[in-house]
C-alpha cells in the first residue's frame, strides 16, 4: 500500500482519487458497505457510476494503516472488491447492554440513504428553527419529483434560506447532497454560510476574495478548486467569470446547486444566465430562489423554467400552470398556510409616513431651474431622442436624493457636454454650489426624526436609512454623526463600491447587539436578500426608488420572519411650492402609498404592477411621465395585464392545517443525545472524560475534537475555528437542547466581536453524527456482524437489501429479519423483530459464551432467503418506481409533439426539431438511469439468538 493515502496538509487529507490500470468488474456499493482496495479495508460513504471509468467509489480508511483516510476510487480502473454477505463472520458482542451491536445497527440505519421512492420527510423537526408546515412545504415538493428542482418564489421575508436549509439536509440524509455549490449575491455570502451552519450543521466553505486567497495558498497551482471543496459558497459576481471557473465548473458535477436571487438570471446572453445554463445540466438537485421570480414576460420565465426541467414547457408563449406546478412555490404573508403559522413570529408592520419636507430657498431655486429649462426640454439645442429624453428625471431624481448627488450627476454629465446643454448644466452647477448643508430640508427633518426615534449618544436604537444615490450615502455618514453627538463608529455605510469582505463586515456590525453601531446608511445593495431585522425595527426612505418593486424590497429588510417589533416606516417627502417642480409628492408619495395598500391586500406589489423587474417598472413610468401622464394613471392603465400573475395564482398554495408527509425511518436510540452518549463511551473504553475531555452538563456537551474530527470541520471561517481553539485543538461545545442552541444564537447577536454563536446545536446531519456514525460502524472487524442474545425462538437473521438505479441511488431498502432457518425461512420487517425481542437500552447482557458454531453454518441460507424474497418482491417495487417515470416519458412524448410548431419558418423548424429532439433524447438518458437495475446488494448486520440457558 503506497504512502500517497497519508495526510500532510489540510488538502492532503480532502479526497484523492486514486487510479491504476486493472480491470475488474464494476459493481454497485451501497453507503455503509465494506470494499477491499489493494488489501486495505474501506467504507464506502457514496458510489456514483461514471461514463468511462466505472463507478465512482468514495469511502473512508478502516483498516490500521489507511484508518480515518478519505480516497476516491474507480471500479473501471481500480481493483474494489465488494465482500460478499455469504462470508460474513459472527462474533458474539460482549459490551454492556449489547450497546456496540445496538449501535452498529443504529450507525447503518443513519449511514443508509433512504430510498427514491421515501417522498416524506425524515428531518423536519431535528433542527435548530421553528418547525412551520409552510417552511416544510418546498422540501415536500422538492422530493416529489424525479429530481430536487424548484423554483422558491416566496415573497420578501418568509425565509427562503430556511427552505432552502431544509431542503439541503433531507437531500444530504438521502445521500444526495454529497457536494453542494451555493451561489448567491456578495452580500450575503456569510449570512448564508452561518445561517445554514447554526441552523442546519451544513458547512460550506465561503469562497469571497478571503477563500479564494485560501484557495491559491493550499491547492497546486491549476488544478480544480471544487474537488478540494465540496460544499461551497461563492458570489454570482466571482464564479460568473467563464475565464477564471469557466473549465473547473465543465470538469465537475455536483448534487446539489443553490442559485439566490435568480432573477438576476433572465436575460438570456448575461454572464449569470450564462452561469445558470453552465450548471443546470451538472447537477441532480437544481434550487433556485427570488422574491422576484420573472419580468413578467411568458418567455422569459419559461426560459428560466427550462433550468430546471427542459421538457416542462413545450411552447414558450402559451404554456399552463399545470406544465409548472412541479418546480414553483409562491407564497405571501396573506396566504392562508403562512397567515396560521407566523404567530406573533412576525410582528405586523406599522403604516409607511410620509415625513413631508418643504423646500428651502437654495432648494427652491433648484426646483425652479430644472422645471424651466430642464423638464421644459430647452436646455438642448439638438433633437432629443433615446436616453437624452430621460436625462432631466435623471437630474431631478438626483436632486430628491441630496445637492451632493446633484453635483455628482452635473459634474459627470459635464464632462463631454457642449452648447446649449454646457451651459445649462454649468448654471445648474453654479446654484448647487451655493446650496450648503443647512439649506437641506430633508438633512433638518432627518436630524429631527432620528432624535424623535431615540438615536443618540448611549441609546441602543438602531435605524436604517436608505438612500440610492452613492454621494448622498457618504454626505449623510459624515454630516450626521456630529450633528446627534454621536461618534464615528456609530455609524457605517454600505454601498456597492464596498469589497465584499467589508461589505460582510459592516453588515455583521449592524447585526451585532452589542457592537457601537446605530445608523447604517446604505443603498438598494442591501435591498435583496440582507437580514437587518435583528437589532432594527426602523427604516426611512432618505429619497424613495420610483419603483414599487424596489420600496417592497427594501421594506422587506426588517419586516421579515423573526421579527419581534413592528416595523416602523417613513419616507422624507421634498415638498416645492414652484410650478410643475415634481416634487417627492408627484411620484414618490404616491408610489408609498401603492406599496402599502398592495402589502395589505394583495401580499406582493407585483399583482398590482403586472411586473417584476425594478428597472424596467421605473424606465416604464419615466416615459409616461414624459407622456404627461401621471403616476395614477401610469400604474392604473399603462402597465401590462399581469398574465404570469394570473397562471400561477393558487400554484403552490396550502390550506393551513394540511399535513406534510413524515418519511417512516427506524431507529434503535430514542434520541440522537442518547446515541451519541454510547457511542462515545463505546469508542473510548467508557473514558470519554480523560481520551477527550468530555464534560457535560446537563444537555451541553464539551471535548476536545480529535484530528479526523477537525477535519471535517475545516471548511467553517478561520474565525469562528480561531475561537474554539484550546492548544493545538478545537474545544467543540455542542447541544441537544433546542432552546439553549437557539437561546446561544440569540446571544451570539450580542457579543462584541462575532455573530457565531459558540455552542452549536447537533443536528442529525451535523459533521460530529456523521463522525460517530463512521466510527462506530469501522468498530467491527472485517466483514463481521454481531451476535446479540435477546427474546426469540431461534436465530434470527437481520439483513439489508438495496436495489440501487444506475445512478447509484437507492431505489429499494428493505430491512428484513429472517428466522424459521434452517426449515421455512420466514421474512418479517427488521424493526418489528427488533422490537419484538426486546432489543434496546434495558437489554442485559449476561456475556455467557454462545455457541456460534451452528448459527454461522446458517449464514449463507439467511443471504438465499433474502435474495428470494428480494426476487420475488422486485416486479412489485420496480413497478412503483417505473410509475413516475412513465408518466415523465408520458410528458416528453405530449412535449415533442406540441414543440414542433408548424407556424415556424422552415428554417426555424429544423432548428426547432434539432432542439426538441436533443431535449427528448438527453431526458429519456436520464429516465434510463433512474430504473431500477442490477441485482440487489446484501448486507448480514447482525445475528439475534436466544441465550444457551434457554436454547437448553
Amino acid at each position: 500500500m503506497s504512502r500517497r493515502f497519508a495526510a500532510s496538509t489540510p488538502v492532503g487529507r480532502r479526497c484523492r482519487k486514486v487510479r491504476s490500470m486493472t480491470n475488474p468488474e464494476s459493481a454497485s456499493f451501497a453507503p455503509g458497505a465494506r470494499i477491499l482496495v489493494r488489501d486495505e479495508e474501506w467504507l464506502v460513504r457514496t458510489a456514483k457510476p461514471t461514463p468511462h471509468d466505472g463507478t465512482m467509489v468514495k469511502a473512508v480508511g478502516v483498516s490500521e494503516f489507511v484508518q480515518d483516510m478519505e480516497a476516491t476510487f474507480f471500479t473501471g480502473l481500480e481493483k474494489v472488491r465488494a465482500m460478499r454477505p455469504e462470508d460474513t463472520i459472527l462474533v458474539q458482542d460482549t459490551s454492556s447492554r449489547f450497546r456496540r451491536g445496538r449501535l452498529f445497527l443504529e450507525a447503518v440505519l443513519r449511514r443508509t440513504p433512504l430510498p427514491r421512492s421515501e417522498r416524506g420527510l425524515a428531518l423536519a423537526d431535528r433542527f435548530l428553527l421553528d418547525p412551520l408546515p409552510y417552511q416544510q412545504r418546498p422540501a415536500e415538493l422538492a422530493l416529489s419529483g424525479l429530481r430536487p428542482r424548484i423554483l422558491l418564489a416566496d415573497v420578501v421575508g418568509l425565509g427562503k434560506t430556511l427552505e432552502i436549509g431544509l431542503i439541503l439536509a433531507e437531500l444530504i440524509r438521502r445521500g444526495r447532497g454529497d457536494r453542494i455549490l451555493v451561489v448567491s449575491p456578495q452580500q450575503v455570502l456569510e449570512q448564508f454560510q452561518r445561517e445554514l451552519w447554526t441552523r442546519f450543521a451544513i458547512p460550506l466553505v465561503r469562497l469571497d476574495s478571503t477563500g479564494i486567497q485560501r484557495i491559491q495558498q493550499e491547492i497546486p497551482a491549476g488544478r480544480n478548486p471544487f474537488t478540494y471543496f465540496k460544499r461551497a459558497i461563492i458570489s454570482v459576481d466571482t464564479l460568473k467569470d467563464a475565464g477564471q471557473f469557466g473549465h473547473h465548473l465543465d470538469a465537475i458535477t455536483w448534487d446539489a446547486v443553490v442559485i439566490d436571487e435568480s432573477h438576476n438570471l433572465i436575460n438570456k446572453g448575461n454572464l449569470r444566465n450564462e452561469l445558470a445554463r453552465r450548471l443546470a445540466p451538472r447537477t441532480d438537485a437544481l434550487l433556485l430562489a427570488s422574491a422576484t421570480p420573472h419580468n413578467g414576460d411568458k418567455e422569459s420565465f419559461a426560459e428560466l423554467i427550462s433550468l430546471l426541467d427542459p421538457a416542462a414547457i413545450a411552447n414558450k408563449k402559451d404554456y399552463q400552470a399545470k406544465d409548472i406546478e412541479h418546480l414553483y412555490l409562491r407564497r405571501t404573508k396573506i396566504s392562508p398556510e403562512v397567515r396560521d403559522a407566523i404567530g406573533d413570529r412576525w410582528a405586523d408592520r406599522g403604516p409607511s409616513v410620509p415625513l413631508h419636507c418643504p423646500a428651502t430657498n437654495a432648494e427652491e431655486k433648484i426646483f425652479a431651474e430644472l422645471a424651466e429649462v430642464w423638464l421644459a426640454g430647452t436646455w438642448s439645442d439638438q433633437p432629443l431622442r433615446g436616453l437624452d429624453r430621460l436625462f432631466p428625471y435623471t437630474l431631478l431624481k438626483s436632486f430628491l436624493s441630496s445637492h451632493k448627488a446633484l453635483a455628482a450627476t452635473v459634474a459627470n454629465r459635464r464632462k463631454n457636454a457642449t452648447g446649449t446643454e454646457a451651459v445649462a448644466l454649468d448654471q445648474l452647477a453654479e446654484l448647487t454650489a451655493a446650496m450648503t448643508d443647512r439649506d437641506s430640508s430633508k438633512l433638518n427633518r432627518l436630524l429631527t426624526e432620528l432624535e424623535t426615534i431615540g438615536i443618540k449618544p448611549g441609546s441602543t436604537t438602531r435605524v436604517v436609512v436608505f438612500s440610492e444615490r452613492v454621494p448622498t450615502l457618504k454626505w449623510l455618514a459624515e454630516v450626521v454623526p456630529a450633528k446627534l453627538g454621536l461618534k464615528p463608529g456609530a455609524v457605517r455605510v454600505l454601498h456597492g463600491g464596498l469589497t465584499d469582505a467589508d461589505e460582510q463586515k459592516v453588515l455583521q456590525e449592524f447585526e451585532l447587539e452589542s457592537s457601537e453601531v446605530r445608523l447604517l446608511f446604505t443603498g438598494d445593495v442591501a435591498s435583496e436578500g440582507v437580514n437587518l431585522h435583528q437589532q432594527c425595527h426602523h427604516l426611512i426612505h432618505y429619497d424613495i426608488p420610483w419603483s414599487l418593486i424596489r420600496i417592497e424590497q427594501r421594506n422587506g429588510r426588517i419586516d421579515r420572519y423573526g421579527q419581534r417589533h413592528q416595523p416602523q416606516f417613513r419616507a422624507l417627502i421634498l415638498t416645492s411650492e414652484v410650478i410643475d417642480a415634481k416634487d417627492d409628492r408627484t411620484v414618490a408619495e404616491k408610489l408609498l402609498d401603492r406599496e402599502e395598500i398592495a402589502h395589505r391586500s394583495l401580499g406582493s406589489v407585483e399583482a398590482m404592477t403586472g411586473m417584476y423587474d425594478a428597472k424596467v417598472e421605473e424606465d416604464r413610468l419615466v416615459r409616461d411621465l414624459l407622456e404627461g401622464k401621471t403616476v395614477d394613471e401610469s400604474y392604473d392603465a399603462g402597465f401590462e395585464v399581469d398574465v404570469l400573475g394570473d397562471l400561477m395564482a393558487g400554484v403552490g398554495q396550502f390550506e393551513a392545517g394540511t399535513e406534510v408527509p413524515r418519511a417512516r425511518v427506524s431507529k434503535l436510540f430514542d434520541s440522537t443525545s442518547e446515541f451519541v452518549d454510547i457511542a462515545l463511551r463505546e469508542l473510548y473504553d467508557d473514558k470519554p472524560e480523560d481520551a477527550i475531555d468530555l464534560r457535560r452538563e446537563d444537555e451541553l456537551l464539551t471535548f476536545l475534537a480529535p484530528d479526523d474530527l477537525m477535519h471535517r470541520l475545516s471548511d467553517l471561517p478561520k474565525s469562528y475555528l480561531k475561537a474554539h481553539e484550546e492548544g493545538d485543538k478545537l474545544r467543540l461545545k455542542v447541544t441537544f437542547d433546542r432552546k439553549l442552541g437557539q437561546r446561544k444564537l440569540d446571544e451570539a447577536r450580542k457579543a462584541t466581536t462575532t455573530t457565531w454563536p459558540d455552542i452549536a446545536f447537533l443536528s442529525d446531519v451535523h459533521p460530529m453524527i456523521d463522525w460517530l456514525v463512521d466510527k462506530v460502524l469501522i468498530r467491527l472487524g472485517r466483514q463481521q456482524a454481531p451476535v446479540l442474545t435477546a427474546d426469540v425462538d431461534g436465530p434470527v437473521f437481520l439483513v439489508q437489501g438495496v436495489y440501487a438505479n444506475r445512478l447509484g441511488q437507492p431505489t429499494v431498502v428493505e430491512w428484513m429479519a429472517v428466522s424459521g432457518l434452517p426449515g421455512a425461512p420466514v421474512i418479517k420487517p427488521m424493526d418489528e423483530a427488533l422490537a419484538a425481542a426486546g432489543v434496546g437500552p434495558k437489554m442485559v447482557n449476561r456475556a455467557i459464551a454462545v455457541p456460534l458454531d451452528e448459527v454461522q453454518a446458517l449464514v449463507p441460507q439467511a443471504v438465499a432467503a433474502a435474495r428470494r424474497h428480494l426476487a420475488d418482491k422486485r416486479d412489485e417495487w420496480a413497478a412503483a418506481n417505473a410509475e413516475p417515470l412513465r408518466r415523465y416519458r408520458d410528458r416528453l412524448t405530449r412535449f415533442e409533439q406540441q414543440s414542433l410548431l408548424d407556424e415556424l419558418p422552415a428554417p426555424l423548424q429544423q432548428k426547432r426539431r434539432k432542439q426538441v429532439h436533443g431535449t427528448v433524447k438527453e431526458q429519456n438518458d436520464l429516465l434510463d438511469r433512474l430504473e431500477t437495475a442490477g441485482d440487489p446488494l446484501l448486507r448480514v448486520l447482525a445475528v439475534l439468538v436466544n441465550t444457551p440457558e434457554t436454547a437448553a
